[in-house]
């Protein structure tokens, strides 16, 4: 898993080194500050035969060399190394983050049936967040505070070499701590994470929702639900809290011990005269350079396993296989005349069964306008995303212009069909940005163009901003009629060969649903279209249709036809007074 991780590390190692090379500096230079007590103590101070202005002047001439490298030369070391450090390990999280989104794009309806919007994005946002610190601690800041201790015992060694000795005497049961404590964090880490993410899942639903949960005065049943989450993650979070806590208590007494020693063995050697004064000061000031680095490997020990688990998350999502992708040697499909065939088709939303849909066989010919009926759970909607290829057919072929769907390309193929559903999403952004979704480099007039033939564009000028009108989130700020006519619009943007309907008008007025009747019949003109409708009144000008029930073709011919035969259309029809 590291190594895959090093992947996004590795274009940027030049600028790693650049900056651990920077951060020894930064983390040398204050090294030499007990080397500056130990001069002041035993050459300055502690001499006798030197008079008072010996002792200042060579005390003014040490403290111009220190605030020299203080004041002049580790400012922009330590800026340049901080700098350096944060625009490095952003970078490689903008690279994660872009892959990521791409490999979302390419995930298939069935994913995203299965899967928690709130979770998704905990994990794009919260758990990619997280690996950052591998890149701060894990391949920076834990290399700075070894060569950090390692620079410190060399200079201790040469100063006295019992003494630095006794000050790593305690290193064996330090690294035994940190093994035994830091291996079980993991996945304690793990499940807190897991934890979040369905809290943050339940809330984006349940935000999104709100308008349902006031209507049913259910606010208290719902903070019930937000409270057992929340609960979740409370104990997930207490336990890991837990064994950090004894981690750090057991880890921290090691390290304390050492002080201790050398203070004591240290005094001990200078009432003996084997050690001066200004060498015990600046042993001592060196056990903070030493112990410090020590403690922080702790917290790095704790901050690496965070990091690591949430890296599990990340990678676990960049497994997800893709149910839907381009067979080797696909090919682009530059024109098609719409003609669409279905051989014997089966699907299962698990993959494996043929429940939703059995043994369908009907084709399409170009230009004709064909349309699918029944009651709710017949399979009409699963249906028709087989042909955009939101989901690949269990069993059997859909054939276009006679090729498998599968072999063309899925890009090329979606640019060749259009799509109208019930609830079209718009995007918070401006009305002008959500049409021009269809084709980005159409100019000014087209995208006008399209918003007139789409019923839309008087409308839209009687808005504040026009075309510049922020529409909301899911384009809450439009009317159900409004935002159905966008859609409309994006799709004669698009000018596809094929178009589908998929209850583009069940959820409108009577008004808004006439005006948008029209617009349809005119988008349908000279291009194959397929319908999925609840209303049949809508429907009873294609040339075919076809009534579906329980995942099979019931029957099929044109509307008289069907009447005639007083079969399930005919009671469907009935049904609805019509």
């Amino acid at each position: 898993m590291i190594r895959r991780y090093m992947q996004f590390v590795k274009p940027y190692k030049w600028l790693i080194i650049l900056t651990i090379i920077i951060g020894i500096l930064k983390f040398g230079i204050p090294l030499l500050l007990p080397l500056l007590i130990k001069y002041t103590i035993d050459d300055i101070i502690m001499p006798d035969g030197l008079t008072t202005d010996d002792r200042v002047n060579m005390l003014i001439q040490v403290l111009l060399i220190f605030s020299f490298i203080f004041v002049i030369i580790r400012p922009p070391v330590e800026y340049f190394r901080q700098y350096l450090a944060q625009w490095t390990s952003n970078k490689i999280l903008y690279d994660i983050r872009k892959k990521m989104y791409g490999h979302l794009q390419m995930l298939s309806a069935k994913f995203y049936s299965n899967s928690k919007v709130g979770e998704i994005i905990s994990r794009v946002i919260n758990d990619v967040e997280q690996t950052k610190d591998f890149i701060m601690t894990g391949l920076m800041n834990i290399w700075l505070d070894l060569v950090t201790i390692i620079i410190a015992l060399a200079i201790m060694f040469s100063l006295n070499g019992e003494l630095t000795l006794v000050s790593i005497i305690v290193f064996p049961f330090y690294i035994f701590g940190v093994w035994y404590f830091f291996g079980r964090l993991r996945s304690l880490t793990r499940q807190r994470s897991q934890a979040l993410a369905e809290v943050q899942g339940f809330l984006h639903e349940r935000i999104q929702g709100i308008n349902v949960i006031k209507s049913f005065a259910v606010e208290s049943h719902a903070a019930e639900h937000f409270n057992k989450r929340n609960g979740n993650f409370l104990n997930k979070a207490t336990d890991h809290a837990k064994w950090t806590a004894r981690s750090f208590s057991v880890v921290n007494t090691i390290t304390d011990i050492g002080p201790l020693l050398v203070v004591g063995y240290g005094a001990y050697q200078v009432i003996q005269g084997n050690l001066t004064v200004g060498t015990l000061a600046a042993f001592i000031a060196y056990l903070d350079r030493l112990y410090g680095p020590l403690r922080r490997l702790v917290s790095s020990s704790t901050t690496l396993t965070q990091s690591i688990a949430s890296m599990d998350r990340v990678f676990d999502l960049f497994d997800e296989k893709y149910d839907v992708k381009d067979r080797p040697g696909a090919r682009e499909l530059r024109h098609t005349d719409g003609n669409i065939e279905f051989r014997d088709v089966g699907f299962g939303y698990n993959g494996e069964d043929t429940s939703a849909l059995k043994h369908i066989n009907f084709d399409v010919k170009s230009g004709e306008t064909v349309a699918f009926v029944g009651m709710s759970g017949g399979g009409k909607s699963t249906l028709v995303t087989l042909i955009p290829r939101f989901y690949d057919v269990t069993s059997g072929k859909v054939m276009l212009d006679g090729t498998d769907l599968r072999d063309y390309t899925i890009e090329s193929l979606r640019n060749n069909v259009g799509l109208v559903m019930q609830d079209n999403i718009l995007f918070s952004d401006t009305i002008r940005e959500n049409i021009l979704l269809a084709r980005p480099e159409a100019t000014e007039e087209e995208m006008i163009g399209a918003a007139k033939r789409a019923n839309a564009h008087d409308f839209i000028m009687e808005l504040p901003e026009g075309y510049d009108t922020e529409v909301g989130e899911r384009g809450v700020k439009l009317s159900g009629g409004q935002k159905q006519r966008i859609a409309i619009a994006r799709v004669f943007l698009k000018n596809p060969p094929i178009l589908i309907l998929d209850e583009a008008t069940s959820a409108l007025d009577l008004e808004s649903e006439s005006i948008i009747q029209d617009t349809l019949l005119e988008l349908s003109e000279n291009r194959t279209t397929i319908v999925v409708a609840h209303r049949l009144s809508t429907i009873t000008h294609a040339d075919r249709i076809f009534v579906m029930v329980d995942g099979q073709i019931q029957e099929s011919g044109p509307h008289s036809e069907l009447m005639k035969k007083k079969g399930e259309y005919y009671k469907l029809y009935s049904i609805q007074n019509l």
